[in-house]
């Protein structure tokens, strides 16, 4: 793997589910724009092509709650940059950033990616 993603690349995210962390969904279930805050940058999996049930399989072993999906042009859109930064446990692992220089994604671009996450995996725990 290299640090290109297409845009058609899926990105996964876990996201806690509402009993645990109520901010990040909305009331009619759609995941909310706190879901895509984090001041480190946006930790999430790469899909890199695999197949759905094997990213899925892996991240509900490492995490509790829902996984959401974007697709990396969504975060093109937003000149949003995704890092990819792999780690000892997991190949997969990369970031989004708001910009070259602020790891926080701003108010309009998590906004737009809530948006545009979809659901891909309920819970965890069902």
């Amino acid at each position: 793997m290299d640090d290109y993603f297409a845009l058609d690349e899926l990105l996964y995210r876990a996201v806690y589910p509402p009993e645990i962390a109520s901010m990040f969904w909305r009331k009619n279930g759609k995941v909310s724009s706190a879901a895509f805050a984090d001041p480190k940058g946006l930790s999430v999996d790469r899909g890199y092509f695999r197949d759905e049930k094997d990213v899925i399989d892996s991240m509900t072993r490492r995490f509790t709650g829902s996984i959401i999906t974007i697709f990396a042009g969504d975060c093109a859109s937003i000149q949003a940059i995704i890092r990819y930064l792999p780690s000892k446990s997991n190949p997969y692992h990369s970031e989004i950033h708001g910009s070259e220089h602020e790891p926080l994604l701003s108010k309009p671009q998590r906004f737009y990616l809530s948006e545009r996450a979809w659901q891909v995996f309920p819970s965890v725990d069902q």
